[in-house]
């Protein structure tokens, strides 16, 4: 499933030092604006304890994690919207991402230069937002001189984008992002397929130094960011991009000792890995086989049918039922037998809507 989330922020707030860390793909990291010029694009595991259980329990030859996908995409600046600096370019590859996570300097360095000259987290959400916003104006006042023509005719879909078109210009005109408007269903449909940059959802990236990693609540900046993500309904993960990337250079016990002499019970990083694919409103079930224990993606409210389609295109076209135990019921029986005894195993058809945690068998026939 090709969905990705993009890593956005002004340059030096520590964007391609996190995305290193998550990927460990070696984006080039320097202290000056623009460094990355094309997106970097890398693949990453979702970090799910379930998979590590079921594996204790099937003992399969082999163990594969879903994954998901992060472009780092390089530093906006003031103006982007306006071509400064490279920002046609960038604003373009923010188009092609599902969501974004708004990384946010947090942090004061004297060392490394802030393009706006200080700290200031409010400040530089804002930028960002603006660009984005602004791009966004430009985009719905060209469809809106075509669509206002065709709605004088009365064509019924005309007129019903226009009345969209004309909500999303005044929202923008005061600075507002498209997500911030309350749509209905038909109306969602057309915002659509205008492929808005403001009407992608953000989750933000508040960048901490090592010092204030285990007491973010005594980050003045953080707090900043928390409030103003609380208003838009956005979620906030804390990191120290600093420290994720050394933390992404362990293994196993290394890693585990490394974060308890931190005091803290889990990475940044799989704290945001787990926060950008639930953005998306995306799930994980599974199917556990002597052969392999593995993890699949879904969005949420995807039917058993599709999910099947989702392994391959022959479990889609020739589904005839799925066997379902949810994983809970199966560590808590032990065994798929023992489940099976106790009730736990159910047999769904093509209505079914998979759910998270699912351990799943496609009976299929082509």
């Amino acid at each position: 499933m090709a969905l990705t989330t993009g890593i956005v922020g002004l340059p030096n707030v520590g964007k391609s030092t996190l995305f290193n860390a998550i990927t460990q793909a070696g984006a080039e990291s320097a202290n000056y604006p623009f460094c990355t010029i094309d997106p970097n694009v890398g693949i990453v595991e979702v970090p799910d304890s379930r998979l590590n259980k079921l594996t204790e329990l099937v003992k399969p030859k082999k163990t594969v994690p879903t994954a998901f996908e992060f472009t780092d995409i390089a530093g906006i600046v003031e103006g982007a919207s306006k071509g400064e600096g490279l920002g046609n370019k960038f604003l373009s590859h923010i188009r092609q991402v599902d969501a974004i996570s708004h990384v946010v300097r947090c942090f004061a360095d004297d060392n490394i230069t802030h393009v706006s000259g200080g700290v200031n987290p409010l400040r530089d959400i804002e930028v960002i937002n603006l660009e984005l916003i602004l791009a966004d104006l430009e985009s719905v006042d060209k469809r809106l001189t075509r669509v206002a023509k065709l709605a004088k005719t009365k064509d019924k879909e005309a007129v019903a984008e226009l009345a969209v078109l004309e909500l999303l210009k005044d929202a923008f005109e005061n600075e507002k992002p498209a997500r911030s408007i309350d749509f209905d269903d038909d109306q969602l449909k057309i915002v659509k397929q205008l492929h808005l940059l403001t009407s992608k959802p953000v989750l933000y990236v508040a960048n901490v130094s090592e010092d204030d990693l285990v007491a973010e609540e005594d980050n003045d900046y953080v707090k900043q960011v928390k409030e103003f993500a609380n208003q838009e309904n956005s979620n906030v993960i804390v990191v120290c991009a600093k420290i994720e990337s050394e933390i992404a250079e362990l293994e196993g016990e290394e890693k585990e000792m490394f974060l308890e002499e931190l005091g803290i019970e889990e990475s940044g990083l799989d704290q945001l890995i787990r926060a950008a694919y639930s953005l998306l409103g995306l799930e994980t079930y599974f199917t556990a086989g002597e052969q392999e224990v593995r993890a699949w993606t879904f969005r949420n409210g995807t039917k058993a049918p599709q999910a099947a389609g989702i392994i391959h295109t022959d479990f889609e076209r020739g589904f005839i039922r799925a066997e379902t135990v949810s994983y809970h019921d199966l560590v808590d029986a032990g065994t798929m037998a023992v489940a099976k005894e106790r009730g736990k195993v159910r047999l769904e058809g093509k209505d079914y809507v998979v759910k998270d945690g699912d351990v799943i068998h496609f009976r299929f026939n082509v």
